[in-house]
């Protein structure tokens, strides 16, 4: 069988009769497992399933990358979709009550737009743990992300409310789900609010290997100065990664300019797109 990865959720479509919406869902079929990270914002994630006629029960379990609702929104469609109790994977912080403060707006709640005892009653059972998550034979979580890299810095506009005081949201609750291959690690990024660089380091750690097949997902490159963009490029050129598909919160200046610079190597990663790898 081989790798399989099905981009569900993603702000663009790239069939005819699939929804595209601002968030992020990717299905991951291995020999061993069948994962979905991230849910989408709403319905998204459990139309285009429908729509490729997957049987949702066969996800065995679902990773949360972080716990914004363009990730999450879609967990009660798709609880509701598998019919059955399946493990949820996240760091503690993703229950956080978490904000977007941007000046001249009012301030906008972005956590999980549902309870948790709404969704452990659809069948959701939560592991919150900070550390990497073996969940089968070659694949697991990353875990929380260290911030090593000198040019990555979280998003300065979220913040975490308790009771009414307000702090910097580190976003440590951001992770990326690891699959090795036999070509090397293939790391699907939720939104990689922590970095992307950063995130690559740390798997290449956790996994305990350097080479870095292809990496799927968000970059949160979508307000990264011309500076960092570039310090990104060179880093991704030193990795030597062979397939890169970013999408999402990347923004299209940012994966038009790394689709200029690794040509074949990069795609445009859209609600709809099946990656494989044999």
């Amino acid at each position: 069988m081989g790798i399989g990865i099905t981009t569900l959720s993603e702000n663009t479509a790239g069939r005819g009769n699939f929804l595209g919406e601002w968030g992020l869902s990717i299905l991951v079929e291995t020999e061993e497992t069948t994962v979905l990270l991230d849910t989408g914002k709403s319905c998204s994630a459990s139309h285009n399933a429908n729509t490729l006629g997957m049987d949702l029960g066969k996800i065995e379990k679902v990773v949360l990358s972080h716990g914004h609702s363009d990730h999450t929104g879609g967990l009660r469609e798709l609880l509701r979709g598998m019919r059955k109790g399946v493990e949820i994977i996240a760091h503690p912080d993703v229950w956080q009550a978490k904000y977007a403060r941007l000046e001249g707006e009012p301030d906008r709640y972005v956590g999980i737009p549902f309870q948790r005892d709404e969704l452990e009653s659809l069948g959701a059972v939560f592991r919150l743990t900070s550390q990497p998550v073996q969940i089968a034979k070659g694949v697991m979580t990353t875990g929380e992300i260290p911030m090593v890299t000198g040019f990555e810095q979280v998003d300065a506009a979220l913040f975490v409310k308790e009771g009414s005081a307000w702090t910097p949201d580190k976003v440590a609750d951001d992770q990326a789900l690891i699959v090795k291959a036999k070509q090397g690690l293939v790391i699907v990024l939720g939104c990689a609010h922590r970095g992307i660089i950063n995130t690559l380091y740390h798997a290449q750690k956790v996994a305990g290997s350097s080479a870095i097949h292809t990496v799927i997902g968000g970059s949160h490159l979508i307000s990264a100065s011309e500076e960092r963009l570039w310090q990104t490029v060179a880093a991704l050129r030193e990795i030597g990664l062979q397939r890169l598909g970013l999408c999402h919160c990347t923004d299209l200046p940012a994966a038009s300019l790394l689709a200029q610079e690794f040509g074949d190597k990069f795609f445009f990663n859209k609600a709809g797109t099946i990656f494989q790898l044999p």
